[in-house]
């Protein structure tokens, strides 16, 4: 990651068990430049441990997703430029890195109809130098100099009848003067007019703000767009909407537009293609809803109530079963795709931001960060269970250890916070990520001002106990800062210095409490390869991944 700029990375992972097993040896990131830079995308080699390509995307990129075709895969990543103005909302398409680098991009861009501003003309007139001076019925506002103005309908009485509507067409505005505006016009000798119109085309430009990509076919992938209300020269009153990208012919097939102020943050097609769950946010502190879309023409299937601020939506493998984690109420609801309905709705703790299903062993995993825990279900039957943990721990729950250097003087620490979770493909342990911040910091590499400190802890995935570390600074926990870019050990002094192990706290690294796509979603994640031989941690505050070997 280079330096002076700020990135906020998020990995995903290949999906598991892809058809052609030299996929299974990749890892994706997305990162966020400081704009107007574009984001970037960054591929890792598992078996390598290495950097094997990167690619330029779109502006601010929001979420990424992978589909499979036959032996190979596309990786789809959103960026909502628009949140800066001007800057365009884009889909991003490439191949992953071959021997000769990540395949050539291709853009999707979202449909823009713009209105036009026209008035009537009273009187046109063309002097001797060919320039035309027009007089509207009403000022136009969006009118600029060196801007366009399409006049028609303006038909000449007399004269050359070659001439007739020579005062027609598209020309640059050179001035403009309350309701009057010339302009040039090639034909000369032009007598005076009046009548028709004089029409400023405005920029086509909708802010959709794209944050969350889905597919689980091979020749359609799904967007949904945050969207804004009202937006400046967009005749849509919402751009809240979800759209269909046909990648076979590279277009966007389909646009289904919610109810202004839906805001769709979350996604989850069920396995067969028979539905796409759409989780919408709304304003974020009121009861919300996730829309069951058809995925051959986004009709509306059903609508389902759930609670406050969805977080994170994930599908059951069979695809019975939606899970959605709301974080205003914390609430974990389970959605049947039978019935269209929740049938159960467990706390699992406010400000609960992501649930993990395990395929491997049909489990839930949710993060709680406010409390500090990870939540267990088996996803088994029809309404998660929660699992016993060891005494110690609430019930269905495990307590997340702070890391040492807070454990010794927790006044200066806040609390541990775990954000994400990683399973194994093979069942044998999942990892979760977290932090804690601290000030002032007691790492002297991350300077005497706020600090996060990120940790990883590996829990045994049958006994759901701690599994120590074979190496680390925090003993049974990972730090994630023991490699290059970062300070290592230094053994050549008594007592030997420690290596660092936090990082200088960085503001816009700051989940949002109500995520937009201007904000951070995770200032922590983590995925694993399928191959369960590494486990990946994007670090905001760092601007970096950490590669983890299990």
């Amino acid at each position: 990651m280079s330096c002076g700029e700020v990135y906020r990375p998020v990995v995903i992972p290949i999906s598991n068990n892809p058809p052609n097993p030299t996929n299974s040896h990749a890892v994706f990131g997305i990162s966020t430049n400081v704009a107007p830079n574009p984001g970037t995308v960054l591929q890792i080699d598992v078996a390598g441990d290495s950097n094997i390509g990167v690619a330029r995307m779109g502006i601010n990129p929001t979420h990424a997703a992978i589909q499979l075709v036959g032996n190979s895969s596309r990786i789809f990543v959103a960026s909502a430029g628009s949140v800066v103005n001007g800057d365009p909302d884009v889909i991003t398409a490439f191949n992953p890195a071959s021997s000769s680098g990540i395949g050539n991009p291709f853009t999707f861009s979202m449909p823009n109809v713009g209105p036009n501003q026209s008035s009537a003309i009273t009187a046109i007139s063309e002097d001797t130098n060919n320039l035309v001076t027009a007089t509207l019925a009403s000022a136009i506002n969006s009118a600029t100099i060196g801007g366009p103005v399409v006049i028609s309908g303006v038909i000449i009485q007399g004269g050359d009848p070659t001439k007739q509507g020579a005062y027609n067409g598209n020309f640059t505005i050179t001035s403009i003067s309350a309701n009057t505006i010339q302009y040039n016009d090639p034909v000369g000798g032009l007598l005076s007019a009046a009548g028709g119109t004089a029409t400023v085309p405005l920029p086509t430009f909708c802010s959709y703000q794209p944050d969350f990509v889905t597919t689980a076919q091979t020749n359609a992938v799904y967007v949904a767009n945050y969207g804004q209300e009202n937006g400046t020269n967009c005749n849509l009153a919402s751009t809240d909407s979800v759209a269909a990208l046909n990648t076979a012919n590279l277009t966007v097939a389909n646009i289904k537009y919610l109810p202004a102020g839906s805001h769709p943050v979350l996604m989850a097609e069920t396995p067969n293609a028979l539905n796409l769950y759409v989780a919408n946010q709304g304003d974020g502190i009121s009861p919300a809803t996730v829309t069951n879309l058809s995925p051959v023409d986004l009709s509306t299937i059903a609508t389902i109530p759930i609670g406050v601020n969805p977080s994170w939506i994930a599908a059951s493998l069979d695809g019975q079963f939606i899970y959605v984690v709301t974080q205003g109420d914390g609430q974990l609801s389970t959605i049947s795709t039978l019935f269209n309905t929740v049938t159960s709705s467990q706390s699992v703790g406010v400000g609960a931001n992501y649930v993990l299903y395990d395929k491997s062993i049909n489990r839930l995993y949710v993060t709680s960060p406010a409390s500090g825990l990870v939540y267990i279900f088996s996803a088994a039957g029809n309404t998660p269970t929660p699992l016993p943990t060891p005494s110690g721990n609430p019930p269905g729950a495990l307590v997340i250890p702070p890391v040492p250097p807070c454990a010794t003087a927790p006044a200066t620490c806040g609390p541990v916070t775990p954000v994400s979770v990683a399973a194994l493909p093979d069942g044998s342990r999942f990892y979760v990520a977290s932090y804690q911040t601290q000030t002032p910091c007691s790492d002297p590499y991350a300077g005497s001002g706020p600090c996060i400190i990120p940790m990883l802890t590996v829990f045994d995935a049958h006994s759901l106990t701690i599994r120590a570390a074979s190496s680390s600074y925090f003993g049974a926990e990972l730090s994630l800062l023991s490699g290059p870019p970062f300070v290592p050990a230094d053994f050549s002094t008594t007592p030997p210095k420690p290596p660092q192990y936090a990082i200088p706290a960085t503001p816009s690294c700051v989940p949002a409490a109500i995520y937009s796509p201007s904000s951070t979603r995770f200032r922590m994640f983590a995925t694993a390869s399928a191959d369960s031989s590494h486990v990946f941690v994007s670090i905001c505050d760092a601007g970096a991944i950490a590669d983890v070997s299990t």
